[in-house]
């Protein structure tokens, strides 16, 4: 029987489908829904999971043959390539992620046989790949780096039932926060050092020298956190959906380096200190 495909951004698509264990009745009811629907949809691939059956389950058209896999793992993978595909879910846009070539893969067939399938050509590979993501909870757009999946939601944006997104929905592509963070980690990692200088035969004044950029460090590191914070909470209120900008992390981040040049100056004091 013909069903209805599931489409972005429909969310009922993204739950791990659980494994075929009967190769009976149930199973090739849902096998003739695939089959159904990819010959009036024409398409040549398509998983359980896109028109709302929970299995493992995916047909790939092959020649004029529907042929199906259950339960497939991919168990060795290499040969790396961008592979720009589409596929009815994204309402045929076309997306391009990291694909590998060359492919072993395990499945069981219609009778729950364990069969093998070794898999050499792009376009193939792609295929197969594409479909095990959808019985994984991942879609194409799950493979992309954070900034690019802003990218493809926006070129989609209006087709369909595609919402419109908000003007900073995602992370931004670079944060210049990492900026503060950086220069204040150089900062504590001197700081850390000087304070194995005693275990050597170092001169008072030399000790003296270091104890001075101890001293000169720790502001700039409590100032450095609070830029940081500002910042931070900046890109936090702009980019509202940004998990990496939210308060709680960048509360973390200040926190665990002030503790750490306090814990740092006070071992100085009573360890590089010469006087």
């Amino acid at each position: 029987m013909i069903q209805t495909l599931k489409y972005y951004p429909d969310t009922s698509i993204n739950v791990n489908a659980g494994p075929v264990r009967d190769f009976k009745e149930s199973y090739l009811l849902i096998y003739e829904d695939i089959v159904d629907t990819m010959k009036e949809k024409e398409l040549t691939a398509l998983s359980a999971i896109q028109i709302g059956h929970l299995y493992q389950l995916m047909v790939i058209k092959e020649d004029k043959e529907y042929v199906a896999y259950a339960n497939p793992r991919i168990i060795t993978q290499k040969n790396i390539f961008d592979s720009t595909e589409i596929c009815s879910y994204f309402h045929n846009h076309p997306i391009t992620v990291k694909r590998y070539q060359t492919l072993s893969i395990i499945y069981e067939d219609e009778h729950g046989n364990m069969q093998t399938k070794k898999v050499d050509n792009k376009e193939e590979a792609s295929t197969f790949q594409r479909m095990i993501d959808y019985l994984f909870n991942t879609t194409l757009i799950d493979r992309l780096p954070l900034h690019q999946k802003e990218q493809a939601a926006r070129a989609m944006a209006g087709k369909g039932d595609m919402p419109i997104l908000e003007e900073n929905a995602f992370c931004p592509p670079e944060s210049k926060k990492v900026y503060f963070v950086s220069v204040a980690d150089k900062l504590l990692f001197f700081m850390l050092v000087s304070l194995f200088l005693p275990l050597f035969n170092i001169s008072k004044e030399t000790l003296s020298s270091w104890f001075t950029y101890d001293k000169v460090a720790f502001p700039m590191v409590i100032a450095l956190m609070v830029g940081f914070f500002i910042f931070a909470n900046y890109e936090a209120k702009k980019f509202k959906q940004c998990t990496s900008c939210q308060v709680g992390n960048n509360i973390g981040v200040v926190l665990k380096r002030v503790i750490f040049a306090l814990v740092c100056i006070v071992s100085a004091y009573f360890i590089v200190n010469p006087n």
